[in-house]
């Protein structure tokens, strides 16, 4: 009989879209690991895995997965992953948090699988396909392998290497792209140029592989907002992306950017002031089908979203809904959003008694300490999280 292991490893991120999946640890940690803004693997060295390692967390988790669908045949779900299943999980204590993993992926049912750390495209072809490779034979229930990747790294990779790891069963690539304006990449210390990035993905969609780009507003601060929306709009119009995504920076004292707050070398932008500086970026995006989408708790407007170039109007509603509130209503707007209360202006009107009970917190706020106060505690809900 096999041994099953008690614990497959797992890293400590995965992006938001992929919090159903199935999260499987290629590499650990980050390659590069000097990006300003990132809180993430700082002080921990990079390792590739070896593939035997991989494919032994597959196997293990392969085994869990059977033993979850034998349990739900024992419960009488005839192999359906219920709530009565995930309760007989997640109430036993000889169950790990691996097993409670491999119980939520099954019980969503999305059948997407997310290959962490940062960057596992550094891996040499011949064991990242390896490893794929394993991966589909194990769970051929799988229908979308997702991982993420630095464009630095995917300009080293052939195109016919992109075209194998495809074959072998990656479907999509996330990349942080963060920013197209050179000036601003150096000074985040994020190791690429605007061209590479460009470059890289353009090598991703020519070997049919999906590809999701991740932009930062705020990233430019107060100096360099405005070239900052309008270069990322150039490299994602040159891309033409099928995903953009929106994670917007946030600072808190354990990232390194911090630093710089604290000298008066970078000065954070607003939320109102982001606010304009996506509208801006929206407007310069022209010619490419690529879907926005800002599902982050990091973004003040999650309900912004859509498909180019024919939603591009109602994103731009969306902003703009929200720069006409009155004062008063943006910032309580602001503190229902950092709180979870609201994810879109609507909210506002929707709820009124949320509204009360926020206009309550935000009197008592400022009876304390005024606007400043009401600041800090917005900053401080948000940040709590990252």
């Amino acid at each position: 009989m096999e041994q099953q292991k008690t614990a497959f490893e797992q890293g400590p991120i995965r992006p938001p879209n992929e919090a159903h999946s199935l999260l499987l640890r290629f590499t650990r940690n980050c390659p590069w690991n000097r990006c300003q803004f990132c809180p993430v693997y700082k002080h921990k060295k990079f390792a590739p895995r070896k593939v035997h390692e991989i494919q032994e967390d597959i196997h293990s988790a392969r085994l869990m997965a059977d033993e979850i669908l034998a349990l739900s045949r024992r419960l009488g779900a005839g192999g359906a992953v219920t709530e009565k299943v995930m309760s007989e999980v997640f109430s036993q204590t000889r169950f790990g948090e691996s097993f409670r993993s491999v119980a939520v992926w099954l019980y969503f049912g999305t059948g997407a699988c997310f290959l962490q750390d940062a960057d596992n495209l550094v891996l040499k072809t011949e064991h990242l396909v390896e490893a794929l490779e394993t991966l589909r034979a194990t769970f051929p229930e799988i229908t979308r392998v997702t991982t993420y990747a630095r464009s630095r790294t995917l300009v080293t990779k052939s195109a016919a290497d992109l075209v194998r790891i495809r074959e072998a069963g990656l479907d999509r690539i996330h990349i942080g792209l963060e920013t197209g304006h050179d000036p601003l990449l150096e000074l985040v210390e994020k190791g690429v140029t605007a061209a590479q990035h460009i470059e890289a993905g353009l090598k991703v969609r020519e070997a049919g592989l999906e590809l999701s780009e991740y932009i930062m507003p705020g990233l430019g601060g107060r100096k360099m907002w405005r070239e900052h929306a309008i270069d990322t709009a150039r490299v994602l119009n040159a891309i033409d992306p099928h995903f953009i995504r929106l994670r917007s920076l946030r600072v808190p004292r354990r990232v390194p950017l911090y630093k710089k707050i604290a000298d008066g070398s970078f000065s954070m932008q607003s939320d109102d002031k982001i606010a304009a500086e996506i509208l801006l970026l929206i407007d310069h995006l022209n010619g490419i089908t690529s879907h926005v989408t800002s599902d982050h708790f990091m973004n003040l407007l999650e309900d912004l979203t859509g498909t180019l170039p024919e939603d591009k109007d109602k994103m731009r509603r969306v902003i703009v809904d929200y720069q006409n509130l009155c004062d008063e209503d943006r910032v309580i707007y602001r503190v229902g959003r950092r709180g979870g209360a609201f994810s879109s202006v609507d909210d506002l009107r929707r709820d009124p008694a949320t509204y009360r009970k926020i206009e309550e917190v935000v009197s008592g706020l400022r009876a304390r300490g005024g606007d400043e106060a009401v600041e800090i505690f917005i900053t401080e809900l948000v940040d709590r999280y990252i």
